[in-house]
């Protein structure tokens, strides 16, 4: 299976931090990667602006967009001197958009644009809205827990009546539209294969090299997610991806058949449950991809 990304061999915390005042401040590179956002960008970028204590640099990967993505991010670029713009060659269709990862593929790609020195990246998706103390949260988190290599902030939709409804995951977990990575963790679990579940395997690589992976609620409240997961490309399909999610990194049969279960209850109801199970059969079935076994165990 093809792997992203390149993985250095340097000294743990040998990057961090800079000396201000006698503190240290976490420089912190965030990396936006994203295909056609240009109705939630505006919102995005907005919010960057907002920051109490906001990135020291930041990467936008524009992977093809043929809305008017690109020229809201050229502006951007253009009254932002810390920002700059990387445009990939717009991707063939193919049966499954997500199928060899080209999210990982932009972010990777914005990575190695960056400049030095930077001690935290992070991943953010296109199509949310950043509570103003995002950054500054972060910074904390890290300055306060040595051995948190990967952390992110909570997760809410926009509901019919303007409501936000937080999206339940374990605290465990950090959800893929909103990654931040310490730099040492970062080199080491690097580099990642193409493939649908990275964003699982990537925490659970952090946590087997003895890394914390941890969400938190953001102090100015929740991340919006302006596109709710899996409404992209139809939430049945959503749930079959997180099946074969489910096949890739190694989850125990009786997990998946317990999961299974859980996702029949909600909704839709029935039908989300078979067809997790469903993707998770079909990817047994084709032999997808695996992690390698020292990550499954």
């Amino acid at each position: 299976m093809p792997y992203i990304g390149v993985a250095m061999d340097t000294e743990e915390g040998g990057h961090e931090g800079r000396r201000d005042g006698g503190a240290a401040r976490l420089r912190i590179a965030a990396v936006i990667a994203f295909q056609n956002e240009g109705d939630h960008l505006p919102r995005l970028l907005r919010s960057i602006d907002a920051q109490t204590d906001g990135p020291d640099q930041l990467v936008l990967v524009d992977d093809g967009s043929s809305d008017d993505s690109a020229p809201l991010v050229a502006e951007f670029e253009r009254t932002h001197p810390q920002t700059i713009v990387v445009t990939r060659r717009r991707r063939e269709a193919t049966r499954d958009r997500l199928a060899d990862a080209p999210e990982l593929r932009a972010f990777v790609a914005g990575v190695a644009a960056l400049s030095e020195p930077w001690d935290v990246v992070a991943k953010l998706d296109g199509d949310l809205e950043l509570p103003a103390t995002l950054f500054a949260d972060v910074r904390t988190q890290f300055s306060s827990d040595p051995r948190l290599g990967l952390t992110g902030a909570y997760l809410s939709d926009e509901t019919g009546d303007g409501s936000l409804r937080r999206d339940p995951q374990p605290d465990y977990h950090v959800r893929g539209a909103n990654k931040f990575y310490r730099r040492g963790c970062y080199e080491q679990i690097m580099p990642l294969p193409a493939q649908l579940g990275w964003d699982t395997l990537d925490e659970l690589r952090a946590r087997a090299n003895g890394w914390r992976t941890q969400s938190f609620a953001a102090s100015a409240g929740d991340i919006i997610h302006l596109r709710p997961t899996g409404s992209h490309d139809g939430q049945l399909r959503a749930f079959r991806r997180w099946g074969l999610c489910a096949w890739a990194y190694g989850a125990h049969p009786l997990a998946v058949a317990l999961g299974a279960v859980r996702r029949a209850r909600k909704r839709p109801y029935v039908l989300g449950g078979v067809n997790y199970l469903w993707g998770w059969l079909a990817a047994a079935a084709q032999r997808y991809p695996r992690a390698e076994p020292e990550t499954r165990a």
